[in-house]
C-alpha cells in the first residue's frame, strides 16, 4: 500500500478517529486504526464492538490496500509532524510514514484479527450540525455515570414526524429538549437510548454541515461530511419524564442570565463541594449565598422578576450551572412551588411552548 496526503488533514481524520479507541481493549487489535486506501480516497477506521467510527478523506493512491496501525501512537505522531505532505508506505510487517525530513517506521498489526465493522443502519431523518450540537449539550449533563444503571447513562430520543424529544436523567434532575427536524418519512416513529458519552462526541466532532442520524438492529448511526459513527443502543427502558416537566407552579422567578452564572460562580468559592447554593428571592431581587462553614461566607444580589411570593430554595451548585448553561435566552425562569419541590428550569417563553426544560432537586436548609 501506498498513498500520499495533506498533513493537517491526515492529522485531523487520525484525531477524529482514535476518539473510539478503547482505553482498555478487549484483544490488541481493538487498539489499532485500520487504514484502507482505494483508489482516490483514505478511509480510516476505529471499533470497539461498541463504537465504531469511521473517516474517509481525500489521498492520492499509488498503491491501494489495507494496513493495521497502532492508533494512539499514529495519532502522536500525526499531530506532530511538520507542515508537509505525508507519504505512507506499507509492505509486510512495517509501514513507513515520510513527511519532509521526518520519517517514522510503525509495525503493523495484523489486519486480518480486526472485526468488521458494522453496517450503518437505514437513515431515518437528518438535522443541522448546529442544533445537533446544541440540544446534546442542553441534555447529556443530566445523565448519569454510574456504570451500575447503564439505562441512566444515556440520551433517549424520541423521533415523532418531524418532531425530536431528548432526554436524560440521573435522578437528581431531569434535563430535556425538543427540536424539528427533516425525516425521511413524515409519518416515522422512533425510539432509542443512545449512550451520552458517545453521543457527546458525535455533537462535539460533528458540528458543521448536516447531520444524517440512522436507526436499525439496536444500533444508531450518525454520518456528517466524510465521517460516520456507529454505537450499540443501550435498554429501551426509560422513566416517563414528560409528566414531571409539566404542571403549573405557584412561584416564578426570571433572572438575566449570564449575571446570575458568574455569580453562582463567584459565591461557591467559598462553599464545601457539598454545600448548597441558597437563594432567596424577593420582591425585585435574589440574593445568592453560600459557605458558613471554616471558609467562610459570600453573598451576592441580583434583580429578578418574581411573581407568587417570596421563597428561599437550595441547590447541589453544579447542578443549577448544568441547567444555567442549558439556557439560551437572555433570561432564565425558575419555576417553584416550595423550597422542599424540585425546580423547573427553563428559558423565557413568552407565547411559546420552552423547547429546552430542565428539572432539579432542591437541598434541604439546615
Amino acid at each position: 500500500m501506498k498513498f500520499r496526503v495533506d498533513r493537517d488533514i491526515l492529522a485531523e481524520a487520525v484525531a477524529w478517529a482514535a476518539r473510539a479507541l478503547p482505553a482498555r481493549p478487549a484483544i490488541p487489535v481493538l487498539s489499532g486504526l485500520l487504514l484502507e486506501a482505494g483508489q482516490e480516497d483514505l478511509v480510516l477506521s476505529a471499533f470497539d464492538y461498541d463504537v465504531s467510527a469511521r473517516a474517509s478523506v481525500e489521498a492520492a493512491v499509488a498503491e491501494p490496500g489495507r494496513v493495521l496501525l497502532p492508533g494512539r501512537v499514529l495519532a502522536e505522531i500525526t499531530r506532530s509532524l511538520p507542515g508537509e505532505a505525508v507519504e505512507v508506505v506499507a509492505d509486510g510487517a512495517e509501514a513507513t510514514l515520510t513527511c519532509g525530513s521526518a520519517e517514522f517506521t510503525l509495525r503493523t498489526m495484523p489486519v486480518e484479527d480486526f472485526p468488521t465493522l458494522p453496517a450503518m443502519p437505514p437513515k431515518i431523518g437528518a438535522i443541522g450540525g448546529g442544533v445537533f450540537a446544541s440540544a446534546v449539550g442542553q441534555v447529556a449533563p443530566a445523565a448519569s455515570r454510574d456504570e451500575t444503571l447503564p439505562m441512566l447513562t444515556g440520551v433517549r430520543v424520541d423521533v415523532s414526524g418531524r418532531h425530536v424529544a431528548m432526554a436524560a436523567t440521573d435522578r437528581y434532575r431531569i434535563a430535556a429538549r425538543e427540536f424539528d427536524w427533516r425525516p425521511e418519512r413524515p409519518d416515522a416513529e422512533a425510539a432509542a437510548v443512545v449512550p451520552a458519552r458517545v453521543l457527546v462526541e458525535v455533537a462535539r466532532s460533528l458540528r458543521g454541515g448536516e447531520v444524517a442520524v440512522a436507526l436499525g438492529d439496536g444500533i444508531a448511526g450518525f454520518e456528517s461530511v466524510g465521517r460516520s459513527t456507529t454505537v450499540r443502543l443501550l435498554d429501551e427502558q426509560f422513566i416517563d419524564y414528560r409528566t414531571r416537566l409539566t404542571g403549573d407552579r405557584s412561584i416564578r422567578a426570571d433572572v438575566r442570565v449570564a449575571p446570575f452564572v458568574e455569580a453562582i460562580k463567584r459565591i461557591r468559592l467559598v462553599a464545601e463541594p457539598t454545600t448548597a447554593i441558597r437563594l432567596s428571592f424577593g420582591q425585585g431581587r435574589v440574593t445568592i449565598q453560600a459557605g458558613g462553614g471554616e471558609v467562610g461566607r459570600g453573598t451576592e444580589v441580583l434583580d429578578a422578576e418574581l411573581s407568587g411570593g417570596d421563597i428561599q430554595i437550595a441547590f447541589q451548585s453544579q447542578f443549577l450551572l448544568d441547567g444555567l448553561a442549558g439556557v439560551e435566552s437572555e433570561f432564565v425562569r425558575l419555576n417553584m412551588e416550595s423550597p422542599t419541590r424540585p425546580a423547573l428550569i427553563t428559558e423565557v417563553p413568552g407565547d411559546a411552548v420552552p423547547a429546552f426544560r430542565y428539572l432539579v432537586m432542591s437541598l434541604r436548609q439546615a
